[in-house]
């Protein structure tokens, strides 16, 4: 009777008792191979295909963090979990603005933690193809930018999502308060998106978003 091959994790955990334990976890899920320190995760993520990530924050040599923006800027999008003690906020943002799909903070619950890869790479497999505009093209889960001159840049959650809503209706002019709705609270200030058009155009140019006098934010050509 033919088995087929289960999905390859690569869990990144220094720990010598919690790595083994997570992946015995897993292991009914996911074939899990485990890299103890960030220099190996990162090679073996750039080297090798994985369904997801699971990233511990506090690794050695290389941190999670660290680690995932280096693969999101070498264009790797394989979806990616950070697991780690440090839970505050600011840790969690600093995780996510580095280009992680998700944050759990230790302990945790092992139906919890599988169900939220099951979410991640659902949601990684249904992300809608590379977005372009003039001459860039963005890829909405690396969260990354390539020009037609082989030029890359990295943009935060909130840029990639501002100028992924802008893309995908290139003909549409966006209130700052639909933009507002889709990106933040809505109770937020209009500065707020304004903000956030002004760190882009700092990255690209100008021309990277429209203002449209009166009504609002357009895609622009980013020449």
């Amino acid at each position: 009777m033919y088995i087929p091959e289960l999905p390859r994790l690569l869990l990144i955990e220094d720990d010598p008792v919690l790595g083994p334990l997570i992946a015995e976890l897993l292991s009914g899920d996911y074939e899990v191979r485990i890299a103890p320190d960030g220099q190996q995760g990162l090679h073996l993520a750039l080297t090798q295909d994985w369904e997801a990530l699971v990233v511990d924050r506090g690794l050695p040599i290389l941190d999670g963090v660290a680690l995932i923006q280096a693969l999101r800027r070498k264009g790797v999008t394989t979806p990616a979990i950070i697991l780690t003690a440090l839970g505050s906020t600011a840790e969690k943002i600093a995780g996510l603005d580095a280009g992680a799909n998700d944050y759990m903070s230790k302990p945790f619950d092992a139906g919890e933690l599988r169900a939220r890869l099951r979410a991640i790479t659902r949601s990684f497999a249904a992300t809608p193809t590379l977005l372009s505009f003039g001459e860039w093209v963005l890829d909405p889960v690396s969260r990354s930018l390539r020009s037609s001159y082989g030029e890359r840049v990295a943009l935060t959650a909130k840029e990639s999502d501002l100028l992924a809503l802008l893309a995908a209706e290139p003909e549409r002019v966006f209130s700052r308060q639909e933009l507002l709705t889709n990106l933040a609270h809505p109770d937020d200030s209009h500065s707020v998106i304004d903000t956030y058009v002004h760190y882009l155009r700092k990255k690209l140019s100008r021309s990277v978003i429209r203002t449209v006098h009166g009504l609002g934010y357009q895609i622009g050509d980013g020449s």
